[in-house]
């Protein structure tokens, strides 16, 4: 069954298969699609995110644990998640979408991805919605860095490297698709001192550096 390894990746095997499909489905595909799912998966998300941290993070005040809650459920973060669970393959997508290449869409992805937490929670309650969203989100809280995360990836990152005496990133504009009134940019941060070169998209160019510069965070030597 195609949705057998998506099954797996998200932990969860669904009594009521339909929901899963539906989350997977995008309006211009038709209807029933996934708007609604991602209403709700969006409310679950918040709510599991601000439990995790407020158990693990004791000391902070609220303002805080909202700002980092606010960087865990950000588009760019479940973009991230969507793509290591190959999310876009399993998309349904009407035909103008597929040409412009909604199945790379950071937008669609992260839309679907809350779907499904939905479906999730739809399909077998919150508890078990509370255990597949706690598993995708174990590496990203365990390393978050409050000091860190309550900046912009590009400060961040910036800040970091002034730190270390080393030379500031380098943002290039590496590709631009879809139609004007609905572009999507890719933009690679280098960071010379490091040797390292990573890539993020976004629907405008200051998005995609700001992913860019994330995912070189994540890359960052612990020390």
């Amino acid at each position: 069954m195609k949705l057998d390894a998506l099954q797996r990746a998200i932990g969860h095997r669904f009594s009521r298969i339909e929901l899963l499909e539906q989350a997977l489905t995008h309006r211009s595909f038709g209807s029933p699609h996934n708007e609604r799912l991602e209403f709700l998966g969006d409310s679950v998300l918040n709510c599991v995110t601000a439990v995790a941290l407020f158990g693990r993070f004791s000391e902070l005040r609220e303002g805080d644990m909202s700002r980092l809650r606010a960087n865990l459920v950000r588009q760019e973060t479940l973009h991230r998640l969507a793509d290591g669970l190959k999310l876009g393959d399993y998309l349904h997508l009407g035909e103008g979408e597929l040409k412009s290449g909604g199945h790379r869409r950071p937008s669609i992805l992260a839309d679907a991805l809350e779907a499904i937490f939905a479906a999730v929670f739809l399909d077998a309650g919150f508890e078990t919605a509370k255990a597949v969203i706690d598993r995708l989100y174990e590496a990203s809280i365990a390393s978050l860095d409050p000091a860190r995360a309550l900046k912009d990836p590009k400060t961040a990152l910036q800040e970091w490297l002034q730190g270390k005496r080393m030379p500031l990133p380098r943002y290039s504009l590496a590709d631009t698709r879809g139609e004007a009134h609905q572009q999507e940019f890719e933009v690679e941060c280098e960071v010379a001192g490091l040797g390292l070169k990573t890539r993020g998209i976004g629907v405008s160019r200051r998005a995609a550096e700001q992913q860019s510069a994330q995912r070189a965070l994540e890359l960052l030597p612990k020390q």
